[in-house]
């Protein structure tokens, strides 16, 4: 009990929140890192993930392949590339020491379900519904950009969200490298035998998670297009609306 009561005393003393090693700039170092990873495999996961799903072609095989990144541990990869002279552990602008190699690490760690939900989300769309939209004489990227997306959005946000978790939570390993974030304390913490301040860390890191898991919620139930109860329309090269499918 006395190590929790303290780590409280760590988290609610304002002196560990200030300065360059304060717990306010390792969160806001962490942040930084966790979002460029997930903005560089949103980059890459979705806008393949997307066109291969509306072309539904190589899906297995891309899939498959993706997925291989679940089977491989992350610090090991970034044990392999902090040993290589490009990216090695130099410093990288604002991500500190190893930023390069902790980057794409994370990157290629929230790639899988980026990736998987936003092909299966794209692909598993009613072909009757695509049927009707090709049948109102949409072309192809008016079929995708109309219907095919609106309907698979909710699954895409939770790829997402799934893989922002994951990365914020998982690039606590950047401290391992010598890198930035709040896995700088939990380290410090645990090999130095201050425990309070590890667990407090952790804590942190914990807090922020769950916050960023309801706020993906929250946004993936802000786009199902069934939640909010309105319908998908397209208009014809005639000018006619009709409805493609009541939700």
């Amino acid at each position: 009990m006395r190590t929790f009561r303290d780590s409280w005393h760590y988290l609610t003393t304002g002196s560990n929140w200030g300065g360059s090693e304060g717990m306010w700039h390792l969160l806001v170092q962490q942040l930084l890192l966790s979002v460029t990873a997930l903005v560089v495999a949103m980059l890459v996961g979705l806008t393949l993930a997307l066109w291969l799903g509306h072309l539904g072609r190589a899906g297995f095989l891309a899939v498959n392949v993706t997925n291989v990144g679940r089977a491989v541990p992350t610090f090991a990869l970034l044990a392999i590339l902090v040993t290589l002279d490009h990216p090695g552990t130099g410093i990288f602008g604002p991500y500190g020491r190893a930023g390069l190699a902790t980057l794409i690490a994370l990157a290629l760690f929230a790639l899988p379900p980026i990736f998987t939900n936003a092909y299966v989300a794209v692909r598993e769309v009613p072909a009757p519904v695509k049927e009707s939209a090709t049948g109102m004489g949409m072309t192809g990227s008016q079929r995708f950009w109309r219907v095919e997306l609106p309907l698979a959005l909710p699954l895409v946000v939770s790829g997402v969200r799934l893989a922002l978790v994951q990365v914020w939570a998982t690039a606590t390993i950047a401290a391992l490298v010598a890198g930035p974030g709040l896995g700088t304390l939990i380290t410090q913490g645990f090999y130095r035998t201050d425990y309070p301040k590890g667990i407090a860390a952790a804590f942190l890191v914990a807090v922020v998670a769950f916050v960023l898991e309801v706020g993906g919620a929250l946004v993936e139930r802000a786009v199902d297009p069934n939640r909010k109860g309105t319908a998908t329309r397209a208009r014809p090269s005639g000018g006619r609306t009709a409805d493609l499918v009541g939700t």
